[in-house]
C-alpha cells in the first residue's frame, strides 16, 4: 500500500523531511539544522555537501520515526529556499564554490550596472523580477567570474547549475537528472515568465553558458525517480516548488485574490493573480505561482529578508534569549514598546524599498528601556514590514483584503500574529497544519502521482485553527507613525 507522501523542505537553517498520509495529517517529521557561513559583511553561504547530508538523514529519520518502509512511501515533493545558487562539476559531484545563499548581498554592484545601463526594464519585462542581489541569476555570474578555471569548465560543459531543489534532485537520483520547476526558473533573472522558457538575451546579459541551465518541469508532474540504492526503494519524484509558492497552494490560496503570509527566516506575502501576470507599478514581484498540466497561475509577492532571522540574531549575536521560543513571554514582559522602534534592515531592505545598503537600527531607547521592549519591537518589526508589502500588494490588486492565511514557524507565535492583525486591522487566520510549504509540495506530488484526484480533494483538507481579530488601538498607530518615521532615518 502507498499510504503516504514524503515532503522535503529544505529550508535556509535547516533540512526538515515531513511524512503525510491521504488525509494530509502530519505523520512524522524530522529536521536536522546545517551551518550559516558567513565570510565577509553581507555575505551568507552554505555548504552544499552538508545541505545534501542533512536531508538525506532526516529523510531516513522521518521513515524511523514513522516505523515505516520506503515501499509506502507513494512519491515525493520537493519544497526549497528558492534563490540560493549552486554550481558543481557533473563529472566529480563535487561543487565548484559554496552555495551562495538568497539573502547575500555580494552581487549587488552587477546589478547597479546592469541598471545604468538601462537594463531593469529588459529584466522585469521578462521576469517580473527586480534587478537585485536577491536573485539567482548575478550569483551564477560571481561564481563564474571568480575563477576563469570555472567559467572554463562552464563552458566545456562540465557545469552544472542548480537552486537547492535541482541539487536534490541530482542527488537524490544518483546524477541522472538536472531538473527545477517554473516556480524555481522565475527566481533566476534568466527565466522568462511570460513564455515559460530559458531566456536568450537574459542569459547573453548575464554571461551565461546555457548548457549549465537545468530542464524546466511543471509544479505537479513526474519528473523521475530516486535511485534505489540510495533510500532502498525507486520513488517518483512528482512535485517541486519554491517554498513560498508551495505555502501558497498549502494554504489552498488557488483563486485570484487569495493571499497568503509565511513567517520564515523571511516574511514572503503572495497574491494570487490567476493566469495573468500583473504587474506592479509598487515595486512588488510578478511570479510563477504554480503550473499544473502546463497552465501557469501567477502570483505577486513582496519580500521582507529579515523576520525570524532576526529573533534568531537576538538570540545568538545579543544573547538576549537562549531560545527563539522564549522571545513571546520576553515580549508580554511588557505591555508595549516602550517608545523602541527596531529596523530590522540586517540584510538590506526588500520590498518595497529594495535598498540593498540600507542596514538596522534600534531607536528610541532611553534609561528604562528594558530587554522586552525591544523583544516587543522585534516583533513589530517583522508585522510592520509585512504590513508595508500587503498595502502596496492591495493598491496593485485594486482591492482591500479583508483576511491574512499565515504559515511558517513563527506563526506559532500569537502574541506576533495578535500584533499583525492589530496593525493590518484585518482578520489573521492560523490553518490547522501549519506546515504549509511541506504540505503544498506535498499536494503537487499527489496530485501528479494520483495519491489525490482532485485540487477539490485537497481542499477539503485545509482547517482553520485559530482566527485573531484586529483590536486597534491608539498605541497602534502610534507605533506606525514612529516607524514610518525612523525607517527615513535608515534610507
Amino acid at each position: 500500500m502507498k499510504r503516504y507522501i514524503l515532503a522535503i523542505d529544505a529550508g535556509t537553517s535547516s533540512s526538515r523531511a515531513v511524512l503525510f498520509d491521504k488525509k494530509g495529517i502530519q505523520v512524522a517529521i524530522s529536521q536536522f539544522e546545517f551551518s550559516q557561513i558567513f565570510p565577509k559583511e553581507s555575505w551568507v553561504e552554505h555548504d552544499p555537501i552538508e545541505i545534501w547530508e542533512t536531508q538525506l538523514k532526516a529523510i531516513k529519520n522521518v521513515v524511523n520515526l514513522a516505523k515505516i518502509d520506503f515501499e509506502e512511501i507513494d512519491s515525493i515533493g520537493i519544497t526549497n529556499q528558492r534563490e540560493t545558487t549552486v554550481v558543481w562539476n557533473k563529472n566529480t559531484g563535487k561543487p565548484v564554490y559554496n552555495a551562495i545563499v538568497w539573502q547575500d548581498r555580494r552581487t549587488a554592484s552587477i546589478c547597479e550596472d546592469l541598471k545604468n545601463k538601462g537594463k531593469s526594464d529588459v529584466f522585469y519585462n521578462k521576469t517580473g523580477l527586480i534587478l537585485d542581489a536577491y536573485f539567482s541569476g548575478t550569483k551564477i555570474k560571481w561564481i563564474l567570474d571568480s575563477d576563469k578555471k570555472i567559467r572554463d569548465q562552464a563552458i566545456k560543459g562540465d557545469l552544472l547549475f542548480g537552486t537547492i531543489d535541482t541539487w536534490l534532485i541530482w542527488n537524490l537520483t544518483s546524477k541522472k537528472i538536472h531538473a527545477t520547476d517554473c516556480t524555481n526558473a522565475s527566481r533566476t533573472l534568466l527565466y522568462n515568465i511570460h513564455k515559460l522558457d530559458w531566456d536568450q538575451e537574459l542569459i547573453s546579459l548575464l554571461d551565461i553558458p546555457e548548457i549549465i541551465l537545468p530542464k524546466v518541469f511543471n509544479s505537479s508532474e513526474k519528473i523521475g525517480y530516486t535511485d534505489a540504492t540510495i533510500l532502498g526503494a525507486s520513488i517518483p519524484i512528482c512535485g517541486v516548488a519554491g517554498d513560498q509558492q508551495a505555502a501558497l497552494f498549502g494554504q489552498m490560496c488557488i483563486n485570484p485574490g487569495d493571499v497568503k503570509n509565511t513567517y520564515g527566516t523571511g516574511c514572503f506575502c503572495m497574491m494570487n493573480t490567476g493566469t495573468k501576470a500583473v504587474k506592479s507599478n509598487n515595486r512588488m514581484l510578478t511570479t510563477i505561482a504554480w503550473k499544473i498540466d502546463d497552465t501557469p497561475t501567477y502570483a505577486l509577492e513582496g519580500s521582507v529578508f529579515i523576520a525570524g532571522a532576526l529573533v534568531q540574531w537576538l538570540r545568538d549575536q545579543l544573547n538576549v534569549i537562549k531560545n527563539t521560543s522564549e522571545i513571546e513571554d520576553l515580549a508580554k514582559s511588557v505591555s508595549d514598546n516602550g517608545g523602541v522602534t527596531f529596523i530590522s534592515a540586517l540584510s538590506g531592505l526588500g520590498a518595497p524599498y529594495w535598498n540593498p545598503n540600507a542596514t538596522g537600527a534600534i531607536m528610541g531607547i532611553t534609561r528604562g528601556t528594558q530587554k522586552g521592549h525591544i523583544a516587543r519591537a522585534a516583533l513589530e518589526a517583522i508585522a510592520l514590514r509585512s504590513r508595508e508589502i500587503i498595502i502596496e500588494m492591495q493598491k496593485d490588486s485594486g482591492t482591500r483584503f479583508d483576511k491574512l492565511k499565515v504559515d511558517g514557524g513563527a506563526s506559532n507565535n500569537n502574541l506576533l500574529m495578535q500584533i499583525q492583525s492589530n496593525l493590518l486591522d484585518v482578520k489573521v487566520i492560523r490553518p490547522k497544519i501549519t506546515e504549509t510549504t511541506a504540505l503544498g509540495v506535498a499536494f503537487f506530488a499527489g496530485l501528479a502521482s494520483g495519491f489525490w484526484s482532485s485540487i477539490d480533494q485537497v481542499k477539503s483538507i485545509w482547517e482553520v485553527e485559530h482566527e485573531f481579530s484586529p483590536k486597534r488601538s491608539e498605541n497602534d498607530k502610534k507605533i506606525i507613525l514612529n516607524w514610518e518615521e525612523r525607517i527615513k532615518k535608515v534610507l
